[in-house]
């Protein structure tokens, strides 16, 4: 099953990688406050469940083509974010679901979901012709 993802060389490496990288941010989101790095300032976490969320989501435009399946990542992205903070606070005691976080998370959805109209839907193909060398580029070897 493809799930319209684009012509990618190695589309198995990059969804591993797609997948890790989500696998990363629930675990995260569910470890005890006393195993992460101290706040270095208020408000700090907000950025980072944006700029978790904007990989995840920029992620899944670079990999799937279709707009349909771009669409229901996003929704389902939404919809973990929304999960894991109800799950912060049931399962941990150390943490509390923050509607703040939530939002920051849907917020960014969107923004890696407007990437998909930008060069960076792009950017893994680029990334694998820049690899390969480029297409229609010959590799030559010096004397």
């Amino acid at each position: 099953m493809t799930w319209g993802l684009r012509p990618l060389r190695w589309p198995r490496a990059w969804l591993c990688a797609w997948s890790a990288l989500v696998v990363a941010v629930v675990v995260a989101s569910l470890l005890p406050a006393r195993d992460l790095p101290p706040m270095p300032f208020e408000g700090v976490d907000k950025i980072e469940h944006l700029l978790a969320y904007a990989a995840m989501a920029t992620g899944a435009i670079m990999l799937f083509a279709s707009r349909a399946t771009q669409a229901a990542v996003a929704i389902a992205l939404v919809a973990l974010g929304i999960g894991l903070e109800f799950a912060q606070g049931a399962m941990t005691d150390s943490r509390m679901a923050d509607g703040a976080d939530a939002l920051a998370n849907a917020m960014g959805v969107a923004i890696g979901w407007t990437m998909g109209r930008t060069p960076v839907a792009h950017g893994l193909l680029a990334l694998e012709a820049s690899l390969a060398g480029g297409p229609g580029r010959k590799r030559t070897r010096e004397p």
